[in-house]
């Protein structure tokens, strides 16, 4: 049974999201509709054709496509461009305990729930139980709820409960995150990563100052960018627009 998945438009460049819809007789789309029943019957990777003829191949969802087309959002989240960058600098494994601190609508927390699965866990804070709640439904939607912990706190004025040297990694995700470095240098283990967020450079100053005050070392900075190019054989070049500026991503080591 195919809860969802994603057609491609196999005579353009447009692909569709679709999910929990096997009640209906069909789906459409711009090019026409296609039979529920088709798609049942035909194999992940086969055609299925819209009453007009047109071909679209059906593709199961993995977790960047959910990311891309399928999360609940009310926040701006962190792009799987960002975020496969963060899960290799944090040296995130199976069975790794990792801190997040803002997890607005979850699409981070997916990505590192996925990568300390089974034997790991996220344990995260955020203080709005609106995003809590969006959060726990996309982690639910896609089986990782078991491996997360969402705590409803705000770490400006709170204490982590957690015991000193507790974390193997930790990632932060707010608008001030240099209020909050010291608490996570307490609990996060020494010569750990801490990996931080923000999106100008006035806050690379503050978080930097914060970092060098709690002795923090081998700091660096990054940016992100992809380009996607066409893929006509007879003229490959660059799209004509592209995701540039998502963040500037910080990491740093504890020391001891």
């Amino acid at each position: 049974m195919k809860e969802r998945f994603i057609l491609v438009d196999l005579e353009g460049k447009g692909r569709i999201y679709f999910e929990n819809l096997l009640e209906n007789d069909f789906i459409s789309t711009h090019k026409g509709n296609i039979k529920i029943d088709d798609i049942e019957n035909t194999d992940w990777g086969g055609i299925v054709y819209t009453h007009k003829d047109y071909p679209y191949r059906i593709v199961e969802v993995d977790i960047n496509d959910f990311i891309m087309y399928g999360l609940k959002r009310e926040t701006q989240i962190i792009y799987p461009k960002d975020s496969g960058f963060i899960i290799l600098n944090l040296g995130l494994k199976n069975g790794d305990t990792v801190f997040e601190c803002g997890c607005g609508s979850g699409a981070l927390t997916l990505i590192m729930a996925n990568a300390v699965a089974p034997d790991g866990k996220v344990i995260c804070y955020e203080k709005r139980e609106r995003f809590i709640n969006l959060a726990k439904k996309n982690l639910q939607f896609n089986n990782l709820i078991n491996f997360v912990e969402i705590k409803e706190k705000d770490l400006e004025t709170d204490e982590i409960d957690e015991e000193q040297s507790f974390f193997d990694a930790a990632f932060i995700d707010t608008r001030e995150p240099w209020k909050i470095i010291e608490n996570v240098k307490n609990v996060l283990k020494s010569g750990k990563k801490l990996g931080i967020l923000v999106p100008t450079f006035n806050q690379i100053v503050e978080v930097l100052k914060e970092l060098k005050r709690n002795k923090f070392f081998d700091i660096s900075i990054k940016e992100i960018l992809v380009r996607d190019f066409k893929t006509i054989p007879d003229r490959i070049r660059p799209e004509d627009r592209m995701v540039a500026h998502t963040g500037f991503l910080i990491f740093s080591r504890k020391s001891v």
